[in-house]
């Protein structure tokens, strides 16, 4: 069984024999409602690759200790992936940004596109990227990652343009799209971008300056997935085809 993990703010510097404190938030789930005890084995990680594990020292109420057996820093891994998510109805936002979060990807850019339904505007703005960033970094602890995504602030089909000029390989999903992801050469370093749609499609305008910027259109298949999975099927599709997979 995999060791529970936990995210504390930084590790940098920690060797073995160090004692690490975890507090707040993160320790009172982990002791009052996952009842850690002394002698416990965990593993802890700042989500940008560190990653310590060790035994429980001590507990308190919003606080517990790790006294490090082993701590290690992993490389960042590559290629780095990139989905830009157009802004789902409802929860199917978290539900995108879970899976891909899970499955590695490096980064979510949460896309403000014509056609989408959901609209993220002042206050609920601010509350429906907080709960992005919440979901991504509870699936990251979930997945046992040690480099947790970013979740970038909402952008205009003008930055999803900018992002998709700079990437060694940009791919936009597109149901009417004749090329296929197996039709593309993956590179093994470097960032891939994938662009994701809302339900109501990409309009001609935004898939005309995205083709500008590089970008290529693509098919996952006959079937038409939800915007909250094509992600996902995508991110597969392509990592199956690099080293992290292989």
């Amino acid at each position: 069984m995999s060791l529970p993990f936990h995210l504390v703010p930084d590790l940098t510097g920690v060797r073995v024999g160090a004692t690490v404190t975890v507090e707040g938030d993160e320790a009172h789930h982990a002791v009052a409602v996952r009842r850690l005890r002394v002698g416990e084995q965990v593993a802890l990680t700042d989500g940008a690759g560190a990653l310590v594990v060790g035994e429980v020292a001590t507990t308190g109420k919003r606080v517990f200790t790790v006294a490090a057996t082993e701590a290690e820093s992993r490389a960042r891994p590559e290629p780095d992936v990139v989905v830009v998510q157009a802004l789902p109805k409802g929860d199917r936002g978290e539900l995108a940004v879970e899976v891909l979060t899970e499955i590695g990807v490096s980064r979510v850019v949460p896309w403000a596109a014509s056609r989408s339904v959901a609209v993220w505007k002042g206050e609920r703005a601010d509350k429906s990227l907080a709960r992005w960033r919440a979901t991504a970094r509870e699936a990251a602890k979930q997945a046992r990652r040690t480099w947790h995504p970013e979740v970038d602030p909402l952008a205009s089909t003008a930055d999803v343009a900018a992002l998709l000029a700079g990437a060694d390989l940009a791919v936009v999903l597109h149901e009417d799209a004749t090329r296929t992801l197996a039709t593309l050469d993956v590179p093994t370093r470097g960032s891939l971008v994938v662009v994701v749609g809302p339900e109501g499609g990409i309009s001609d305008e935004e898939r005309a300056a995205f083709a500008a910027a590089g970008a290529h259109d693509v098919r996952l298949g006959a079937e038409v997935l939800r915007t909250s999975t094509a992600g996902l099927a995508a991110v597969a599709a392509l990592l199956s085809r690099t080293a992290r997979w292989g």
